[in-house]
């Protein structure tokens, strides 16, 4: 069994509404971290632990509920792209991953408070960028939707969409891998909804071709 109260660790917009194709009432608590790597820290690993440091910030306020969390980092050979502190930052960002591939780890952490134990995933995902021309990129800058994202980019903004393609979970580079999520609480004893991939391609107008994967993979 796990806990009826859920909570999810996060001020994103877009976990808020994927975490709604879950099934499950869940209220939202920001938290506030410091999300600087580490000195020597792989992408993944960061993400990882910054995932479980939100996790542990939320579980002081609400230490009888499920804690949710997330954390994305983009990885540009080795090299975190985090959110971008202003305009000039962000553009720098946007014209080192023009034409180039780069990966996306979104980790998700998930504690249960009556087992004492927290779960993380790693989803990753390669992100191929089309050659965008630098007036795209003063265009997105000024809508002001890159400086609250890794990277500074959204791959599902409606005019900017700035990959030719995705390859691995796409939910992932949203923000929150929900197939890796309804994992780690499947393990526990909870049932996710049968149409989760269903309702996630909808709601990402995506179509997936991991997800059998990823839901089968493991107890």
């Amino acid at each position: 069994m796990i806990p009826a109260r859920w909570i999810l660790a996060s001020a994103s917009p877009r976990r808020r509404a994927l975490i709604t194709l879950l099934g499950h009432p869940v209220e939202v608590l920001p938290v506030e971290i410091d999300e600087s790597p580490q000195p020597g820290e792989t992408p993944p690993a960061c993400a990882a632990r910054l995932a479980r440091a939100k996790v542990k910030a939320a579980r002081l306020q609400a230490p009888e509920a499920l804690i949710l969390a997330a954390d994305t980092v983009v990885d540009l050979e080795g090299r975190i792209l985090g959110k971008p502190a202003d305009a000039e930052e962000a553009r720098a960002m946007l014209r080192a991953l023009r034409g180039r591939t780069h990966q996306v780890h979104t980790a998700v952490a998930v504690h249960h408070p009556l087992r004492g134990e927290t779960r993380v995933e790693v989803a990753t995902a390669r992100v191929i960028m089309r050659s965008y021309a630098d007036e795209e990129i003063e265009a997105y800058l000024a809508t002001g939707d890159p400086f609250d994202k890794a990277g500074a980019y959204a791959v599902q903004h409606p005019t900017f969409r700035p990959a030719a393609a995705v390859v691995g979970c796409y939910a992932a580079v949203v923000g929150l891998p929900l197939c890796h999520l309804a994992r780690i609480l499947r393990r526990w004893g909870w049932a996710p909804p049968a149409d989760l991939p269903d309702r996630c391609q909808a709601a990402l107008a995506h179509r997936c071709s991991v997800y059998p994967e990823i839901l089968n993979a493991g107890p």
